[in-house]
């Protein structure tokens, strides 16, 4: 995945994008147009206006989540200039954002574990309904050889019992 920075900082205003990458390029609408979001948030306690290609919506969510990180870091030590909390949270967010990454590959290993068990269990279950169906073959066959014994017996049993009745 290659990250390409969407707002950059102009006179209180951000505005991130990579030079090398055209707005138009980055923001593409389903009209195939370029699609910027002007938002204007508060990150502690300054206003700015970021200019994205998300929704409105989710830069202020990303610009809350800023403010209350930062927030939480000036609250552990009020001495802390603005620029020394931008600098702790962004530290942190990077820690989250690397430990999530972790996460997912953590989580991708475990998925791709969890598929091949499925398909190694699968395989078993073709195996021992293959098996299962030759098991009940054999036993339906022996099932029928059993009962021509038992026809068989019967009739040497009858065969006996009459000629034992007519030696008598």
């Amino acid at each position: 995945m290659i990250f390409v920075p969407k707002y950059c900082i102009i006179n209180n205003n951000v505005f991130f994008f990579e030079k090398r990458v055209a707005w138009s390029a980055m923001c593409k609408g389903a009209d195939g147009m370029a699609e910027k979001n002007k938002v204007e948030v508060r990150i502690a306690g300054k206003d700015y206006t970021l200019v994205g290609c998300e929704s409105e919506e989710y830069i202020q969510k990303v610009a809350l989540y800023i403010d209350k990180k930062m927030t939480e870091i000036m609250r552990m030590n009020n001495k802390l200039s603005t620029s020394m909390a931008s600098v702790l949270t962004a530290v942190n967010v990077a820690d989250e954002y690397f430990k999530a990454q972790e996460e997912i590959a953590s989580l991708s290993r475990e998925l791709k574990s969890a598929k091949e068990e499925i398909e190694r269990l699968k395989e078993e279950n073709r195996r021992l309904a293959n098996e299962n169906a030759v098991i009940s073959n054999k036993n339906t066959y022996y099932q029928l050889e059993l009962a021509k014994r038992e026809a068989e017996l019967n009739e040497v049993r009858n065969t006996l019992e009459k000629s034992t009745r007519a030696r008598i």
